[in-house]
């Protein structure tokens, strides 16, 4: 199978899970509202995210040993693949200890936090049923997945996790509709989701035949406890909102900030849905030096994920307070229309997505040690300016700490892979960001012709589609403006990559 079919495929995958993770993502908490109350949902959505910490081996740890297996794939090295998988799944059972200790200290601690709303037990029984799904998915055939990720056979857990979603819904309607606890709903998740990494695992140990017996006589996996010491930094980056939220202010906060956020991280998922795959291809080329073909790929990639980023983000600051209004027309116990909160959460989101070409190649070519400090710098300033912010700003306080130190990563990662990698003109970034600015503020300026005439999906549908149409429409003219060769040898590039494939 050729690299391009791969992408096709693995992007092809991506984007349908993705677009099943959304709407299933809008179905279930949207039932949790009707079934459970606000404060039931802000609880979930709380734990989830302290439970986030389990996630260090998906982009930290996961991403070195993915690194460390390109150049043995390309070279098809077996005995090297035997090597990495086996020191992987050694260092995973380490931190799979460690992080049980830290889920039984959860459940004796976190439960405290939340006795003015709800009894000891009930929170430490969801607690532990919400960990076990945590568990399955990154601690069980976590190796095997990482493999199939590097050989850019991702399609093959898209598929497996597409088809998980979707009976984890469907059995979760049906036992909320016949009056179960949440507990019961959790746990049923967590059953169906440790389907998931046993399938994986079984699929890879058939096809790659992993050398249990080879001695290690040194590290095969190099920098594994900087990209460790980098996830820690993402982990507390991506949670330090709700924790803020959940010390600091109301669970009825936390399930505004995650309705709002289940938009924009949605969103988030789909963009990289569909350039899923290039951190593999990139990793790839590298490997076997092919700089120029790497060169003519990213520019490409870069043009591309600048507009995308920038249409969607432009019409969801339009779009995501009167769908936030739709989504949560039935629920009275709290106030979910917060419009400046609404623009900064979804301000940072999308100067997060910017990033994902410069961290994509930083990851491809493994430099994990080198930008270590500014993955932990940035998780400082989101803690920093949240914590001190929350208190006059509330929700808006947390998302402008999300907001600077999003911007401050995805600056210094252009000004990283500028002078380390790929040594491009750091203005090629900068001219883009202007285009974006430009594009958002024109898009914005015309969000008084869009009304949401009547408070249901289809009045929303209506607004969206005439709103996409001209956000569209502005940014195909700006970019013809400002890239028009761009665009024009971008689009030839992919085009004929993909009529290869």
């Amino acid at each position: 199978m050729t690299r391009s079919k791969k992408l096709l495929l693995n992007s092809i995958t991506s984007l349908i899970f993705q677009l099943v993770s959304l709407i299933c993502g809008f179905i279930l908490p949207r039932m949790f509202l009707t079934y459970y109350g606000s404060s039931v949902n802000g609880l979930v959505s709380s734990i989830t995210q302290f439970l986030g910490f389990i996630s260090l081996a998906e982009c930290g740890v996961g991403a070195v040993v993915q690194s460390s297996l390109y150049k043995p794939l390309a070279d098809n090295n077996r005995d090297q693949i035997s090597r990495i998988c086996i020191s992987s799944e050694r260092f995973f059972r380490k931190i799979a200890y460690i992080l049980l200790v830290y889920v039984v200290i959860l459940m004796i601690f976190y439960p405290m936090v939340t006795l003015d709303s709800f009894s000891y037990g009930y929170t430490m029984l969801l607690i532990a049923v919400i960990s076990i799904s945590s568990f399955a998915q990154y601690y069980i055939g976590m190796t095997y997945r990482l493999l199939l990720n590097a050989d850019q056979l991702g399609f093959i857990q898209f598929t497996i996790q597409t088809i998980a979603l979707l009976l984890n819904t469907a059995a979760g309607i049906l036992l909320m509709k016949n009056g179960f606890s949440i507990q019961i709903v959790k746990l049923t998740t967590s059953l169906i989701f440790l389907m998931q990494p046993l399938l994986i695992s079984a699929i890879a140990r058939r096809k790659y035949h992993i050398d249990r017996k080879l001695v290690l006589t040194e590290e095969p996996i190099k920098q594994k406890w900087n990209g460790l010491a980098q996830h820690i930094a993402a982990v507390v980056l991506a949670n330090t909102d709700v924790a803020v939220l959940t010390l600091l202010s109301t669970l009825k906060n936390v399930s505004i900030y995650a309705v709002y956020n289940l938009v924009v991280t949605g969103l988030k998922q789909l963009i990289v849905s569909l350039v899923n795959g290039t951190q593999a291809m990139f990793g790839n080329m590298l490997a076997k030096n092919e700089m120029q073909k790497l060169l003519k790929t990213f520019d490409a990639y870069e043009w591309i994920i600048h507009t995308l980023v920038t249409f969607v983000f432009s019409v969801t600051m339009i779009l995501i307070v009167p769908f936030v209004r739709v989504y949560t027309k039935d629920v009275t116990d709290a106030n979910y229309i917060v419009p400046v909160f609404a623009f900064f959460i979804t301000l940072a989101q999308a100067s997060y997505c910017l990033r994902i070409p410069y961290n994509t190649m930083v990851l491809a070519a493994g430099h994990y040690r080198q930008t270590q400090a500014s993955a932990i710098l940035e998780a400082l300033i989101n803690v920093g300016v949240s914590v001190v912010f929350v208190y006059s700003f509330g929700l808006v306080g947390v998302a402008i700490g999300t907001l600077m130190a999003m911007v401050y990563r995805t600056c210094y990662l252009v000004y990283y892979l500028s002078k380390n990698i790929l040594k491009r003109n750091q203005m090629i970034f900068y001219r883009h960001i202007f285009v974006d600015a430009l594009i958002m503020t024109l898009v914005l300026l015309g969000s008084r012709f869009f009304i949401l005439s009547k408070i249901t999906y289809a009045g929303w549908i209506l607004m969206a589609v005439q709103a996409g149409v001209y956000g569209l429409i502005i940014v195909l003219v700006v970019n013809f403006i400002f890239y028009k060769q761009t665009m024009k040898e971008s689009l030839d590039f992919l085009f004929k990559r993909f009529r290869k494939s």
